[in-house]
């Protein structure tokens, strides 16, 4: 790997200990002989600030590790994106309220309007929204997919009504009913079985408690690339169970036999086929990265710092090494505690001395499970959190 040479107390990201994929260019935003040229934002999106974004396509835009900055919120101008399929025609915005949701599964299914969904309840959470893939980047057998690294990930509030609420003002839940099974709103091409391309999942009827039917996000109404006007939110899941566009929800006894729930999604040994008894992409686990060892001073420690969360359950401590974990000592969590689902902002002052010195993060729920070192491959890439690959090696000169 090239080293850029630095004055002292000015720091180089570079890759992890185990190989990081992020390149040098993009980590820092510099050019480089060896970089291609960035991709331009596709047009749904192009009010994103490009500065922030990596652009591997039309449909996956990942956050530069530097942007997450220490409030704790993403702005939606730096949120990832991940769509399975293309957007949906910028129409469906134009009048909000007017978009109807289908209900199934309840004592007096219809349909409502997003007007109608906005008498019955309001409810705000701060939630950790994150791909399935993020950290694809790093697995050793090279998955196939966006090779994400950190950035499909960000930290919002949404606010809409409680799914709960909906349920209550239509009579409350049909008899045997296992699973929430939203259905998106994408416009699909013609001649193709639908199943086969379209975006429907289902979760565990246990995720009702929390669920929303968002319409907001971060205060401002969700744009189009987001989901909106109307988004299915599951706090603690991953991003594909957070349905966009959603048009139909349904409470079924069975999970969906769409493609994207049957097979899709299903983690198992590299070179093995989706199937539905394969565990399924569903809640989140604890996780954790530095993001900004970029504190610069003549004088005094250098400030580490980066995000952590617990997925389904609150974060309860961060450790940082900079000797590439033969040693470690506890960060301060730092900022408001939004939640259980929200991740938290860790803060460790060092004094580094001149050398390369490898930073990771270790983060512990309030259950007792820490990220683990290593994380075993899986053939889609799914749910990276070993702590080693998400590493950064910094070199003080």
């Amino acid at each position: 790997m090239n080293q850029l040479q630095l004055p002292r107390r000015h720091f180089l990201i570079a890759a992890g200990s185990a190989g990081m994929a992020t390149a040098l260019s993009d980590t820092l935003n510099i050019p480089s002989a060896f970089a291609q040229e960035p991709k331009p934002l596709p047009p749904y999106a192009a009010w994103k600030n490009a500065d922030a974004m990596i652009v591997h396509s039309n449909n996956t835009l990942e956050t530069k590790r530097e942007f997450f900055g220490t409030s704790g919120i993403t702005p939606e101008d730096e949120l990832y994106i991940r769509n399975n399929v293309p957007a949906p025609d910028e129409s469906i915005i134009a009048d909000r309220d007017a978009w109807e949701v289908e209900i199934e599964g309840v004592r007096n299914p219809g349909k409502k309007t997003l007007a109608d969904l906005k008498k019955l309840g309001l409810e705000t959470t701060a939630m950790v929204l994150q791909c399935s893939g993020n950290g694809r980047g790093f697995h050793k057998h090279k998955a196939s997919g966006t090779p994400w690294t950190v950035g499909a990930a960000g930290n919002v509030i949404w606010s809409g009504v409680p799914l709960r609420e909906v349920v209550k003002a239509m009579g409350g839940l049909a008899d045997g009913r296992n699973f929430i099974t939203g259905t998106g709103g994408e416009e699909l091409p013609k001649n193709i079985d639908p199943k086969t391309i379209m975006v429907e999942r289902s979760v565990p009827i246990s995720a009702l408690d929390d669920a929303l039917l968002a319409w907001e996000v971060n205060g401002k109404p969700i744009s189009l690339a987001h989901g909106g006007p109307l988004r299915l939110v599951f706090p603690g899941y991953y991003g594909v169970n957070n349905v966009k566009y959603i048009k139909k929800l349904a409470f079924t006894e069975k999970e969906s036999d769409a493609t994207i729930q049957r097979t899709g999604y299903r983690v198992r040994p590299p070179g093995q086929k989706g199937s539905p008894d394969q565990p399924s992409m569903w809640e989140m686990t604890v996780k954790s990265w530095v993001t900004h060892p970029l504190k610069e001073t003549d004088q005094g420690p250098v400030l580490i710092y980066g995000v952590a969360f617990g997925g389904n359950r609150s974060v309860k401590s961060v450790a940082v090494s900079t000797d590439d974990g033969n040693t470690w000592q506890e960060a301060r969590l730092v900022g408001p505690d939004l939640g259980k689902y929200a991740w938290r902002t860790f803060v460790l002052a060092a004094d580094l001395k001149p050398g390369t010195h490898i930073i990771a993060s270790r983060a512990t729920d309030v259950a007792g499970n820490t990220q683990p070192e290593e994380f075993a491959e899986n053939e889609r890439g799914y749910g990276h959190n070993g702590w080693r690959a998400h590493a950064v090696a910094v070199t003080v000169v």
